[in-house]
């Protein structure tokens, strides 16, 4: 059964407005990113959706989604690693007090 692309394409919206509004609303680091994740993963749900609908035979879109799959893993990595090295320099992961980082 193929879901209609009106239903994907709620979801996506809805996906893309919780993790908006964890970005933005949120000031620990850890939380913005899973914010900018729910963001992504929006964004792949609206590209399936539109790919299925599209060109319903063709499984070369699974490709695509694979590779963005693979950069949302590095980010969160790299993410990570920025919060444990801010964690033990200096015992908070707050974006609040992060204003030294400013150039």
């Amino acid at each position: 059964m193929i879901v209609e692309l009106s239903v994907a394409l709620s979801i996506g919206a809805g996906l893309f407005a919780v993790g908006l509004y964890g970005a933005l609303s949120q000031t620990n680091l850890v939380m913005i990113m899973m914010g900018i994740e729910l963001i992504l993963a929006a964004a792949l749900v609206n590209l399936v959706a539109f790919w299925r609908y599209l060109h319903p035979d063709a499984m070369s879109g699974q490709m695509f989604v694979l590779i963005v799959m693979t950069v949302m893993a590095v980010e969160m990595a790299v993410g990570f690693a920025i919060a444990i090295a801010r964690f033990r320099s200096r015992g908070s992961v707050e974006m609040e007090e992060a204003r030294e980082l400013k150039g």
